[in-house]
């Protein structure tokens, strides 16, 4: 890919949406499959594959605070706050609605010095650590992101919603 065609913006924001129209969906048939077969959606919600691990709430909140808050730091705008209330799959939709709306609304041009803008995470706290916009993208951002969705997709299809990778990915 040549640095003409490749930027922090097309890395980054374009792939946040891909994702969280992919979650959307996996959470839309999560919610038809508990009704069809009488599934008390909780256990859906607040399913786990570990008990030291986010229920599946929890992993949608945390894939959305990450695809907000690492637009919105390589952009140089206020990361959005949300409540983390959520509690039912329309509470889960609308948040990843509102996530999507924020990232829609970014302009492109703000990314223009993305790379190598430094972020700090945790600052002023013995965990501090000082990316460029680059590496805090490609090296933590992202993962961070996959992991939660990953985790997401793993817990419905291990509850037996019929998903498969085409689900995961979303459009494109």
């Amino acid at each position: 890919m040549s640095s003409a065609t490749f930027s922090i913006y097309s890395a980054s924001v374009p792939v946040f949406k891909q994702m969280l129209g992919g979650l959307q969906d996996v959470l839309r048939k999560a919610e038809a499959h508990a009704t069809e077969k009488k599934i008390n959606p909780d256990a859906y919600l607040q399913a786990r594959l570990f008990p030291d691990m986010f229920a599946l709430t929890q992993q949608v909140q945390v894939a959305t605070d990450f695809a907000k808050s690492v637009p919105a730091r390589l952009a140089g705008v206020e990361v959005p706050k949300l409540e983390d209330n959520e509690k039912t799959f329309a509470d889960l939709q609308a948040r990843i609605t509102t996530v999507l709306n924020f990232i829609n609304g970014l302009d492109e041009r703000l990314f223009a010095d993305a790379a190598s803008r430094e972020i700090v995470l945790r600052p002023g706290t013995p965990k501090e650590k000082r990316l460029s916009g680059q590496a805090y993208l490609l090296s933590y951002g992202l993962p961070q992101f996959f992991f939660h969705v990953t985790t997401a997709y793993g817990l419905l299809r291990q509850g037996g919603v019929e998903i498969g990778k085409k689900d995961f990915m979303g459009s494109y």
